[in-house]
């Protein structure tokens, strides 16, 4: 039987939001209930919104959260370490591996370069506004031949890698959103290689879960959209698809998105203020799920909620973050390590 594994992958851009928390902890208590294994991936082909200090910063939080994953990198003094057999774990480490692959897919035709400059796309975009059309890449460039291509190229011509998505009707079943569907003609060719080198998070995303051995994707909702541009790469490759759990956004009291403008968002913010590592662990754990019918309690620690927790219980909606639910939570776990405290001296 194949061993469960699930991954947190995030971007080293700054402190950890409290959404991506939620992200990392039901991906490890996933993990946990069956027996599994969770790896850490950084996620920073971004460059230009890396942040020197975040992955230091990102590793001790995960740590003080009590988040202990089996893969990814690790810190030894002041040194980062990789722990595992599949790495490295770092995106910018593994450059060759998604030049490599994203040859194999123009090789097979399931992509291509496309030549096309900024004002181009702008122009494009602007005219489909106006004709009120979807605004998608128009495959002026899908047509290229390889030599064409490969003549460009050496030129000295600037070029992205687009995915070709097939004109095809998809359909998966989402652990949490069940039956899921999309029709290919509406979505874009999306850019795989950026035309500094780098991959974009899809095809990166894809060639790491595979070669990482990801069976269980868990993200949040927003990256539903992606989700059929990420199956059409694993068909396209010939690769198993993974299972994918998406988890409902957090939400404001006036149900808009949860972002710094309304407040404290990152789980820094919590622990400079306060508040115990046991309390926003059970906070935002029930941010979006609940073990079932006749589950009064609602103060579980982390070994409770690795034995309760089941994706089959997250709900689809948004979940509503409540600051008041959250001081309610740190009062309660303060009564509760409190009287543990006592039984240990009685």
């Amino acid at each position: 039987m194949t061993e469960i594994k699930t991954r947190f992958a995030p971007s080293p851009t700054g402190y950890l939001h409290i959404g991506s928390l939620r992200t990392a902890l039901y991906a490890y208590l996933f993990a946990k209930k069956e027996k599994g294994a969770m790896i850490l991936r950084i996620e920073d082909t971004d460059r230009e919104r890396f942040v020197e200090g975040a992955l230091e910063n990102l590793i001790k939080t995960l740590d003080w959260c009590d988040i202990h994953y089996d893969e990814g990198p690790i810190l030894k003094g002041d040194d980062i370490e990789q722990k595992g057999d599949v790495g490295p774990y770092i995106q910018s480490e593994r450059s060759k591996l998604y030049t490599k692959h994203a040859e194999e897919l123009i090789e097979k035709g399931h992509a291509y370069h496309c030549f096309c400059t900024k004002d181009r796309l702008d122009d494009l975009r602007q005219k489909q506004e106006s004709a009120k059309q979807a605004t998608m890449y128009d495959r002026h460039c899908c047509g290229l031949s390889r030599e064409e291509a490969e003549r460009r190229i050496e030129a000295g011509e600037k070029y992205v890698v687009r995915q070709k998505i097939p004109y095809e009707h998809l359909k998966f079943k989402d652990l949490i959103r069940g039956n899921v569907q999309f029709d290919g003609k509406t979505i874009d060719d999306q850019v795989l290689v950026k035309s500094d080198g780098f991959p974009t998070y899809h095809l990166a995303n894809v060639v790491d879960d595979h070669l990482m051995g990801i069976t269980h994707v868990i993200r949040g909702e927003e990256w539903l959209p992606s989700t059929p541009k990420h199956i059409f790469l694993y068909k396209a490759f010939g690769w198993e698809t993974p299972e994918f759990a998406h988890i409902p956004l957090l939400l404001n009291k006036d149900r808009s998105k949860l972002s710094k403008r309304q407040g404290d968002v990152a789980v820094e913010d919590y622990t400079k203020n306060g508040y115990l590592r046991e309390a926003i662990i059970n906070f935002v754990a029930f941010l979006g799920w609940h073990p079932g019918a006749g589950e009064e309690n609602e103060i579980l620690s982390m070994e409770e909620l690795e034995e309760k927790f089941t994706l089959d219980r997250v709900h689809k909606s948004g979940a509503i973050f409540d600051i008041e639910k959250l001081d309610w939570y740190n009062w309660q776990w303060q009564k509760r390590l409190h009287n543990e405290e006592i039984n240990k001296i009685a």
